[in-house]
């Protein structure tokens, strides 16, 4: 792979990392942000200028090792594109957490885990592992975390099998969510700009709720994908790194755990289940409309297939083709989840059950959206 010295970022944005990064790291502006009860701003500056300034450390170690992504007849891609952008967001994500000493036992599961998923995602990376290897490995990992009590509380622990019911759905939620994050790594920027912006509305619902913990991590994962996010996303010009199967599992995996470690209403099981649901909708509905569809049209007879089944089927590559290139495409989801975002933030405040028929009535808008766009598209191509 050639080194292009167009392909670097502006100066500017470095100079502004580099000044953010010693700003953070001198001792009085912790102090400052802790005891003024701004925390969550030293730890979102924090992890945004680490995870900025490493990227391209580990972008060069890439090409070193050979740790690109070739293109080939799935990927959407042209030119060989190193990977490894995922271990830049996972340091940036994880720095403030250790000097902030943001721990519990509960937290501690979910960082070696995640920890546990990122190798996996480098020898995925390197190897090209076998999708059902990857599959088992998260579900162990999914069961070991609802074990130390990171799952939904659907049934109450009490009632009949109500502990494995709920361990049961949370091992559901956090191997979907992790798979349907690591699927919207398709296109320049969306998985980690779709992280971002959900990472922000967790952590904006965490601190409503007075659950610190969970909303500085959440800020922790936002700067870091924002870090992050000019070397990837560069609309029309190609990405600089990939975050790789390393970076969006990981990802996904941290991102789903806190949605079910979060309490996100008081003794309000409406708040609580569908806050998280409107957060995640559209990696929902994605994973939701690929598998029936891949089922209804025969592309996919049983569970093999089903996980080790490539397409452009998803839905950034179809509103790519309704809205003429992946970039709108892109911009369109982010509206979407910013969106159903706002939505859940709102449904805390419902006062009464027919508002939070409104904000929910959302999700269902953005489905019927969707598909009036593609008929529409579809219609056009006909005539």
């Amino acid at each position: 792979m050639k080194r292009n010295n167009q392909l670097l970022l502006p100066a500017w944005y470095y100079f502004l990392a580099l000044i953010l990064l010693g700003f953070a790291f001198y001792p009085a502006t912790r102090f400052f942000f802790v005891h003024t009860g701004r925390r969550w701003l030293y730890i979102l500056v924090l992890a945004f200028s680490f995870s900025a300034l490493t990227t391209p450390l580990c972008r060069m170690l890439a090409m070193r090792w050979g740790l690109v992504d070739n293109p080939s007849g799935h990927k959407i891609h042209k030119e060989p594109t190193p990977l490894l952008g995922g271990a830049a967001v996972f340091l940036g994500f994880f720095l403030p957490l250790l000097l902030n000493g943001i721990f519990s036992r509960e937290f501690e599961a979910i960082l070696v885990c995640a920890m546990t998923l990122f190798v996996l995602g480098v020898f995925d990376d390197t190897l090209n592992l076998k999708a059902h290897v990857k599959l088992i490995v998260q579900i162990v990992l999914a069961v070991g975390l609802t074990l130390v009590g990171v799952r939904i509380i659907l049934v109450p622990e009490t009632a009949f099998f109500g502990s494995f019911v709920n361990c049961f759905l949370s091992v559901i939620w956090i191997v979907g969510i992790t798979n349907a994050m690591n699927f919207f790594d398709g296109m320049d920027g969306l998985a980690a700009g779709l992280a971002a912006i959900i990472s922000f509305f967790l952590a904006i619902v965490a601190l409503q709720m007075d659950d610190p913990f969970v909303g500085w991590t959440a800020l922790a994962m936002m700067g870091a994908c924002l870090g992050f996010l000019p070397y990837n996303f560069r609309p029309g010009k190609r990405a600089l790194i990939f975050l790789g199967d390393a970076g969006s599992t990981t990802i996904g995996f941290v991102l789903a755990s806190l949605a079910i470690y979060s309490d996100w209403a008081d003794l309000n099981p409406v708040v609580s289940i569908f806050s998280p649901l409107l957060i995640f909708w559209i990696l929902i509905f994605d994973m939701a409309h690929i598998t029936i569809f891949r089922v209804i049209r025969g592309k996919t007879r049983n569970f093999k297939e089903w996980i080790e089944y490539v397409g452009h089927d998803h839905l950034h590559h179809r509103m790519a083709r309704v809205l003429g290139g992946p970039t709108q495409s892109v911009l369109f989801i982010y509206l979407l989840t910013v969106c159903l975002g706002i939505s859940a933030i709102l449904l805390r405040n419902a006062r009464h059950p027919s508002e939070a028929l409104l904000l929910l009535s959302q999700a269902f808008i953005i489905v019927v959206l969707v598909s009036i766009l593609e008929a529409v598209n579809g219609n056009k191509k006909k005539q």
